[in-house]
């Protein structure tokens, strides 16, 4: 009989054919049964089971929210560029660092649309999993990328470095995003706008065994620290080794000589996009000599010798089939071209936004149309136009409804905004799921396992009306809802529970006011340090706060003029929200502290929140709108009127690159 270590072995070698060559030796039964049997002796054995070992692909749940990780290297994240003038700029200033004529060779693989991820391996065994986070702090997601099949927890070999961080992207493959969708629906669950946010949502699940069932992927892409090992000299001799040790890397790389073989390369890959069992939105090129790496250098979040070109967002003809319109948690009424399905980039798309009445009639969408979709940033389907000469003889222009759909209360439109508005308030069961729906957000109290299906579950049957109505319901109340189980039960109480325990920014953006976004509740909460200061405030006072502007300080007011609101108000803290006190501002040494910072346009690398949370993190104060008052203009492509108003007024206007 084989000792356990011999069966691990045996098991190991079954996962590297399978998961890395793709060429399996058993069948996935007798697969089965010798995990069964490892299992069964290792329980038997009365021996502490080591971390490497198969069967310890699931571990229990994660202990509350994820832990914070510093990296040991940063995780920098890439330029980008659109066409190939851009590309080939970027390959002309490499090649002017490396004092080369033509002569430069780059690794090309495809960006992946996923979740980067850095996996600590000491001494060959996978100890700690990162998410990126900031680049260089992320969240430790060990427990649930240990349920990740094609990750190893043990390298295939004997000489293992030190310390290894392997740098990659986990994603979720087509056919499982499309499988998971099909499940999500049938269950009355929040279906997954694109692979990415199932994958990262996968990723962040508290409990590891829901994780293992998502199907997840992964493919190296870089190395993060290493000791122990000296690096082989080129990128591509890197994801040999990485494959040699039983760690996944993408088919499709390739080494390319020059910048018209990268160019050739970008052009083939994109003509097979649509074809690949995983979703990506471009190329990465980077140099393939770790010695040009060095030699080129890198900025303060992204390296001279790599780049992400971008492919153009894919666009399809069909048919609008249905005008509908949707009343958001203000009331307003947003009409939905509901389309003859058509895949868009790998997902299937079956409804747009026409955003608003102006919106509308500037495209003039009518039932019927032939109109041209596509994903504006590989994510929001979007009509981009209608084919004037396939319209039907007998259309008409669409007509918003004069009283709102649900409610029945009449439509306004206020005079000089675009957007028209049910004027039922929380009389109206839309306005009222809206609004739940956003106080339980991810960027709000972030409540787990309180999905939209679900809001409107317990709004329809009439036991919730406000957000603190969902704080008096008790197991029982959920248990006695369609299609929830004890446990769903259970866990739904937990997560109330834990929501409970929040801070005051998230509160006051959980309240829903009107044009108050995740940015104008941070500066709230900084200023006034405590919900009643904040409740006493006059529109003058708030307006004195950079970033608040005339209309969003009324707004601000007139919530906290009103009966109904103040007393949601009073049952939510009575049912225990709570918050800590706010601790006195912490010095910062940096260029920013104590600056008024505002965001404009679409930066490089960063995310508008990254950049915003960065800042705040130098000391800065981050404002919505440009003023005097304002010290600098972080601005981006597309930056729109701000950059106008900030030249006007001398604002210093800088870029992410200066950031």
């Amino acid at each position: 009989m084989k000792t356990l270590e011999e069966l691990r072995e045996e098991i190991r070698a079954h996962d590297y054919a399978y998961y890395v060559r793709d060429e399996p030796t058993i069948a996935d039964a007798q697969y089965d049964a010798l995990i069964r049997e490892l299992r069964r002796r290792e329980n038997d054995s009365g021996e502490a089971v080591p971390a490497d070992s198969p069967t310890q692909r699931v571990g229990g749940k994660a202990d509350g929210a994820f832990a914070s990780v510093k990296h040991a290297v940063s995780m920098l994240s890439l330029d980008n560029v659109f066409d190939e003038a851009g590309f080939l700029a970027f390959y002309r200033r490499l090649e002017e660092r490396l004092d080369a004529a033509g002569k430069t060779a780059l690794s090309a693989e495809p960006k992946f649309d996923g979740l980067a991820i850095n996996l600590r391996y000491e001494n060959g065994v996978l100890v700690r999993a990162s998410t990126r986070g900031d680049g260089v702090t992320g969240e430790e997601v060990t427990a649930n990328v240990r349920t990740i099949a094609r990750i190893p927890l043990r390298l295939f070999t004997e000489k293992a470095p030190r310390v290894l961080d392997v740098r990659g992207e986990i994603y979720m493959p087509r056919q499982a995003f499309k499988a998971l969708n099909a499940e999500m629906l049938a269950r009355g669950g929040k279906l997954f706008a694109n692979p990415r946010n199932a994958a990262a949502g996968s990723l962040r699940q508290q409990d590891p065994a829901i994780t293992a069932q998502r199907k997840l992927a992964f493919f190296a892409h870089g190395a993060g620290e290493v000791s122990g090992w000296t690096l082989p000299d080129t990128y591509s001799a890197l994801l040999a080794r990485y494959r040699l040790w039983g760690i996944p890397v993408c088919p499709l790389q390739r080494r390319v000589a020059d910048a018209a073989a990268a160019v050739a390369y970008f052009s083939t890959l994109g003509a097979r996009r649509a074809d690949l069992a995983f979703a990506i939105d471009g190329v990465v090129f980077k140099a393939e000599r770790f010695v040009d790496q060095r030699r080129a250098g890198v900025l303060s979040r992204a390296p001279r010798w790599a780049v992400a070109w971008k492919f153009p967002a894919v666009e399809k003809t069909t048919v609008v089939e249905a005008i509908t319109v949707q009343v958001g948690r203000t009331g307003a009424i947003t009409p939905v071209a509901r389309l003859r399905p058509v895949e868009v980039g790998g997902v299937t798309v079956g409804n747009a936004t026409l955003h608003n009445a102006d919106e509308l009639a500037r495209k003039d969408v009518r039932i019927g149309d032939t109109v041209f979709v596509r994903r504006a940033g590989d994510v929001i389907p979007e009509v981009v136009k209608v084919v004037a000469e396939k319209r039907p003889t007998d259309s008409v222009a669409f007509v918003l409804p004069a009283c709102c759909p649900v409610c029945g209360a009449e439509v306004i439109r206020p005079q000089g905004e675009a957007v028209a508005r049910c004027s039922g308030g929380l009389h109206c069961s839309a306005q009222r799921v809206r609004a739940l729906i956003h106080f339980a957000s991810r960027k709000a109290l972030d409540i787990q396992g309180l999905g939209d299906k679900l809001i409107e579950q317990v709004v329809e049957s009439g036991l919730v009306k406000t957000p603190a109505d969902l704080f008096s319901l008790t197991r029982e109340d959920w248990a006695a809802l369609p299609r929830m189980a004890e446990r769903s039960a259970r866990n739904i109480v937990a997560a109330l529970q834990a929501a409970k325990n929040t801070t005051l920014a998230r509160f006051v953006y959980a309240l829903g006011i009107r044009a108050v976004g995740k940015v104008s509740a941070e500066l709230l909460a900084a200023h006034f340090h405590d919900l009643e200061a904040l409740r006493a405030a006059d529109e003058d006072s708030l307006q004195a706060i950079d970033g608040i502007g005339p209309v969003v300080a009324q707004y601000i007011h007139h919530f906290f003029r009103d009966e109904e609101n103040l007393a949601v108000l009073h049952a939510l803290r009575r049912a225990g929200v709570h918050w800590p006190v706010a601790e006195a501002e912490k010095a910062v040494n940096s260029p920013f502290a104590g600056k008024t910072v505002v965001l404009t346009g679409t930066l490089p690398t960063l995310t508008r929140e990254e950049a915003g949370s960065l800042l705040q993190r130098l000391g800065a104060k981050v404002g919505t709108s440009i003023s005097r008052r304002t010290d600098y203009l972080l601005a981006g492509d597309a930056p729109g009127g701000k950059l106008g108003k900030a030249e006007t007024l001398g604002v210093t206007i800088i870029d992410e690159a200066t950031l």
